[in-house]
């Protein structure tokens, strides 16, 4: 009896929410009527309300998340493949699945800037041949905060003097073309190190296991560990976004 009942219950429910999720996505005419049914038909916010208010709170909550989730999959229909595909076969709670389309759809819209045009006025370094060294200095640690300030944190920077690190920014970094993402969670993370410098990743900043993994896997000699040249308090992304 009491499997009977729960049963009857759930199949209300869902019952109610696909009336609702109509009557909040198309109006009365998603239930059929024409308009002419009602002498003056209610407004759609009043209908909604009235919906709402007739759903417990972790029910109502639920159906937010439903029409949040079909919002976001038409916008999304553009741009879909196979990622956007994914999250159907994910393990996602439907919170964590809008969280995940809503990232998707922020990307896709985001306008594709060189670094160097987010900022006002254009943010251009000049050359480092002409600058002493305390120049290059203070200019360098500038344009590392005001990156900061875009969201941006410099990785690998350590074994790099400030030089070279000034060239990296402004050779490698502020003429690249990237999107450019308004969500304060969204960090982009800019590793200074040569994808092909194995070496000086090895040295300086791969782990005991790392470097360990890599000896066993490539059956090659591992270079000496050595202590960072040109150790750095760099910013770094707040840990509560990790």
């Amino acid at each position: 009896m009491h499997s009977d009942v729960s049963t009857q219950v759930e199949t209300k429910f869902l019952f109610d929410k696909a009336i609702f999720i109509k009557l909040l996505l198309w109006g009365p005419e998603g239930l059929g009527y024409s308009g002419r049914e009602f002498d003056h038909p209610p407004p759609l916010l009043f209908l909604t309300f009235l919906a709402m208010s007739q759903l417990p709170s972790p029910i109502a909550d639920e159906v937010e998340l439903l029409i949040r989730n079909a919002q976001l999959r038409d916008e999304l229909e553009p741009y879909l493949d196979e990622s956007v595909d994914f999250v159907t076969v994910r393990k996602m709670s439907l919170a964590e699945e809008n969280e995940f389309l809503e990232s998707i759809l922020e990307w896709e819209r985001a306008p594709s800037l060189p670094i160097c045009k987010w900022f006002q006025p254009e943010l251009i370094l000049p050359r480092p041949e002409a600058l002493s060294d305390e120049e290059v200095h203070a200019l360098l640690w500038r344009t590392i905060h005001q990156l900061y300030g875009q969201k941006i944190a410099l990785d690998f920077t350590d074994h790099l003097s400030d030089r070279q690190l000034y060239c990296v920014l402004m050779r490698d970094i502020l003429p690249v073309y990237q999107k450019k993402i308004s969500d304060p969670r969204h960090f982009l993370h800019w590793h200074c190190l040569d994808e092909n410098d194995i070496e000086d990743w090895l040295r300086y900043y791969a782990t005991d296991e790392e470097r360990e993994r890599w000896s066993d896997e490539t059956e090659q000699p591992l270079p000496a560990r050595k202590p960072l040249p040109f150790p750095r308090q760099m910013p770094r992304r707040p840990s509560h976004l990790n």
